[in-house]
């Protein structure tokens, strides 16, 4: 019983070597190799949806679900992606992703080890050498442009106060024509009395004998005369004056006298705005708040303007003394 229990398994292994190829072939194929793929699939058909409305609810091409259903993996990006669309596909099936994600290649690990290439650090340890000087430093394309821009700031901000001492010189050039200014009346003084002793030496008369003397003393009467005019030579500045202050009688009444008269004028306010005796060739105007009551004292010695038109005052006159309105 022992021997025959202890020949059993090496008669078992004895019959197993002198089978045929082609029955262990066999006993090999009964076992199929299980995929990703694979269980993916008969996960989706066993929930009976069809691979394009897997597609939709995942927002993937078809294409993609077909090449993770048959293994294809080169034809999808990269392992990452792998990876995250069997995880999709997955909990929309409601299968264990455990079992799926480890058939699938997995992603490469980051290492905690110290790497063969040291990392390029932007900071200098102690133990360097020294670092660029300062003319180095200087002599940068960016420290250039800067002190440039900062010279030309200084120049712009200095500039107009070195020009300043300079304009202050120039208003000192005219000040001699100031001076020479009061000196034309002198020179016009000296032009006339010139003039003047021209004309006294013209009226001059000749000197003859005795005989000659009455006839002289009767020219040298007229004489005389000559000399009186001379004031009327200075005389023309108040003229000048006078024609200066004439557009001043500008308003909206304006009066003219010929010969001596007077003239009152009320605006409606009740102010008296012009009350004024004239004189020969004497003007004077009015104006003020509307309507202005005038009255003219001669009117056949007076003329009036109303805007500028000359005013009838013969239709408002009585007694030699007109009053109208002027609105």
């Amino acid at each position: 019983m022992t021997d025959a229990d202890g020949q059993l398994p090496g008669s078992a292994a004895m019959a197993q070597q002198d089978s045929p190829p082609h029955v262990l072939q066999g006993q090999a194929d009964a076992g199929p190799a299980v995929s990703a793929g694979s269980l993916i699939r008969q996960a989706r058909e066993a929930a009976g949806l069809h691979i394009a409305a897997l597609a939709v609810a995942l927002k993937v091409p078809v294409k993609k679900l077909e090449a993770l259903e048959a293994d294809r993996l080169d034809l999808l990006p990269d392992a990452v992606f792998v990876r995250a669309l069997a995880a999709s596909v997955c909990r929309t099936l409601k299968i264990d992703a455990g079992q799926v994600l480890a058939l699938l290649p997995q992603t490469g690990k980051p290492s905690l080890g110290q790497q063969s290439a040291p990392i390029n650090t932007p900071f200098r340890s102690p133990g360097d050498g020294p670092g660029p000087s300062l003319l180095a430093q200087i002599s940068r394309p960016a420290v250039l442009a800067g002190l440039l821009l900062l010279l030309g700031a200084l120049v712009l901000i200095f500039l107009p106060a070195v020009q300043q001492p300079g304009t202050a010189t120039q208003p000192a050039t005219p000040s001699p024509a100031v001076a020479d200014t009061p000196a034309a009346p002198s020179g016009a003084l000296s032009g006339v009395a010139m003039a003047r002793t021209e004309l006294l030496e013209v009226d001059k008369p000749p000197v003859t004998d005795s005989a000659d003397q009455p006839a002289t003393t009767a020219g040298m009467a007229p004489a005389a005369p000559v000399l009186a005019p001379q004031p009327s030579a200075v005389a023309p500045p108040p003229t000048a004056v006078s024609v200066a202050v004439s557009p001043a009688a500008a308003g909206i009444i304006v009066f003219k006298a010929k010969g001596e008269s007077w003239v009152e004028v009320t605006d409606a306010r009740g102010t008296v705005v012009l009350r004024r005796t004239l004189a020969a060739g004497e003007e004077a105007g009015a104006s003020g708040v509307l309507p202005l009551a005038a009255v003219v004292g001669r009117v056949d010695a007076t003329q009036v303007e109303v805007r500028g038109k000359a005013f009838d005052l013969g239709a408002v006159s009585k007694d030699n003394v007109a009053r109208f309105e002027v609105k």
